[in-house]
């Protein structure tokens, strides 16, 4: 949980960051100084420690069964696990969401207002790596918590846990590496 939320709570960040490049330029080296960079960084880390903290201390509490054979992790009663999971999901994940949904906003409103098309096109440029990453990002959850309870298995379940816990993670740095290649 602790890679997974504050991931999101960076992606979210960056959104606002891209929102200060496009709609401030002037104010943005003002503005996204080395001091609220550092401290926006080490409040998601401790953020992140702190849920992961919760949920290692739940997790520490259950019973692992004895047999490997099973198609599931453990066997005790994880309901406290799932409501604290779920909780720390929407706090995360919706508050994230609102955050790069009206940055974006903004930068579109910004975008429609400037008249040349090198100038929409590079500020357009700005966001794409960015908006790539979080459309990864949020296609798996979306397809974690919105599928039907009828099409759940546990080994799909598994598979998507992976592709979001691992690949998508491994992707960011090759894809703002792609961006940045393409800007110079």
């Amino acid at each position: 949980m602790w890679a997974l939320g504050t991931e999101i709570m960076l992606l979210s960040f960056m959104a606002f960051d891209r929102y200060l490049a496009i709609c401030h330029p002037l104010q943005y080296l003002v503005i996204m100084r080395k001091e609220l960079c550092l401290v926006v960084m080490t409040g998601v880390w401790v953020t992140g420690m702190v849920d992961s903290a919760v949920h290692m201390g739940l997790v520490l509490q259950l019973s692992f069964c004895d047999s490997n054979i099973i198609n599931h992790f453990c066997c005790s009663d994880i309901s406290i696990n799932e409501t604290m999971a779920y909780a720390g999901a929407v706090v995360f994940t919706m508050g994230s969401c609102v955050l790069m949904l009206v940055s974006y906003l903004f930068i579109l409103a910004a975008i429609f207002k400037i008249r040349s098309a090198e100038g929409k096109r590079k500020a357009f440029s700005t966001c794409s790596s960015h908006l790539l990453v979080v459309s990864f990002y949020f296609s798996n959850i979306i397809y974690t918590y919105i599928r039907p309870a009828s099409s759940y298995t546990l080994e799909e379940d598994k598979v998507v846990t992976i592709i979001y816990s691992v690949v998508t993670p491994v992707l960011n740095p090759l894809i703002y590496s792609l961006t940045i290649l393409d800007s110079n």
